[in-house]
């Protein structure tokens, strides 16, 4: 009765929005003074204790087993949280410490195949044909999936200013889509690596499909191993990987690229951004993204520029990846029958948080999509205009 009572005072501040709380004493409230955002069934006071521990794991966790339900689009729950952050913040005082994955190098691989080696199956019944898993480029709200992940490609490889024969690394390549439109379309040499087995399995046979074996290498492997090669690039792009980088490990990223760009080079990093450094929250570390840590969008610009680097130009693409998400997550719920065949219930309501969640971080959230692009200090020869990035 008591985490009961505490719970329902800070609910009780809620001020934008609202929602319906069914309490397992069979009693319902209705909290905050607009139309309510969604409403959730709580089955047991256990779960109310486990909210006051841990909001997000305690949640997190109670969705997954059942012993909440959530009836309303999900992702309005992240809409609620993020439009009363100061009166959900007042949870965090009851809350408990709680373990966080702590990312070394001696176990990125393994928390890397938390994620990305759950299957190519799996990733086949929700991704696009390109199983490209970041976020994509809208030039219309309406531009389907598939229109719009060719068009982030795009826009990414005309950032880049490639050339006939020039050398192209992608650092996460992911299934290889990126490399194959550059090395087809711009007549460049492909290098991609990946620590993820399935990725660079199915990369590989779809280098091969494409013709490209003499022109696209797929390496599983770390970026810092590579950097201990005499090896250098003109051009190094990475895409959704520096969320995964790891708190106090992207100085050894951009180390990582001072060795690796050549003289005259460019790069592009495409990241998930906040407005300040922040770790996973406890649930996502312990069940989607372990040891992962997004960064701010100001503190990797400090980064860049104290290994010499110079921002050449910088896109904020966070209303796209909402989009984005919410067609995932429409994709995702068409195939819940498979997906609970594949695994089972507790896994696909898992993942239907996570990307409810994340669309809801990105459109009324403190999330960020960041496209930096940048050289080297006191580089000449680029175009004067971003006339190149539209053409």
């Amino acid at each position: 009765m008591i985490a009961q009572a505490i719970f329902h005072k800070v609910l009780k501040q809620i001020k934008v929005g609202g929602l319906v709380v069914h309490f397992p004493n069979k009693t319902t409230i209705i909290y905050g003074s607009d139309k309510p955002y969604f409403e959730i069934t709580i089955k047991h006071p256990r779960v109310i204790r486990a909210i006051l521990r841990q909001p997000t794991l305690g949640f997190g966790e109670a969705y997954m087993a059942g012993d909440i339900e959530i009836h309303g689009a999900i992702d309005q729950v992240g809409r609620l949280l993020s439009e009363n952050a100061s009166v959900f913040e007042t949870l965090g005082r009851f809350a408990l410490p709680v373990h966080r994955e702590t990312n070394r190098r001696s176990n990125q691989r393994h928390q890397i195949a938390h994620h990305y080696d759950l299957g190519n199956d799996f990733y086949k019944l929700w991704l696009d044909p390109s199983m490209a898993y970041s976020c994509a480029y809208y030039k219309q709200p309406t531009d389907s999936l598939e229109q719009a992940q060719t068009q982030k490609i795009q826009h990414i490889l005309r950032k880049l200013q490639l050339r006939k024969g020039q050398s192209l690394l992608d650092i996460g390549c992911g299934w290889g889509e990126l490399l194959i439109s550059a090395a087809t379309q711009y007549g460049v040499r492909g290098y991609g690596i990946t620590l993820s087995q399935q990725q660079h399995a199915l990369a590989q046979k779809r280098v091969a499909a494409a013709g490209l074996s003499g022109i696209i290498t797929i390496e599983l492997l770390n970026y810092q191993d590579l950097a201990l090669r005499d090896l250098t690039f003109d051009r190094i792009v990475s895409v959704g990987m520096y969320e995964h980088v790891g708190r106090g490990n992207h100085v050894d990223y951009f180390r990582a690229i001072q060795k690796l760009l050549a003289q005259g080079g460019l790069s592009l990093l495409h990241t998930i951004t906040s407005p300040t450094d922040e770790p996973n929250d406890a649930w996502n570390d312990k069940y989607i993204f372990p040891g992962g840590f997004i960064p701010s969008a100001g503190n990797t610009l400090k980064l860049m520029e104290g290994h010499y680097f110079e921002l050449q130009d910088y896109e904020n693409l966070r209303e796209h990846y909402a989009l984005t998400l919410d067609e995932w997550l429409r994709r995702y719920e068409e195939h819940k029958t498979q997906i609970i065949s594949m695994y089972d219930e507790r896994f696909y309501r898992m993942w239907r948080l996570y990307l409810g969640s994340s669309a809801s971080g990105f459109r009324y959230g403190p999330l960020g999509l960041s496209q930096f692009v940048f050289t080297r200090r006191s580089q000449g020869g680029l175009p004067l205009t971003r006339e190149h990035v539209y053409q």
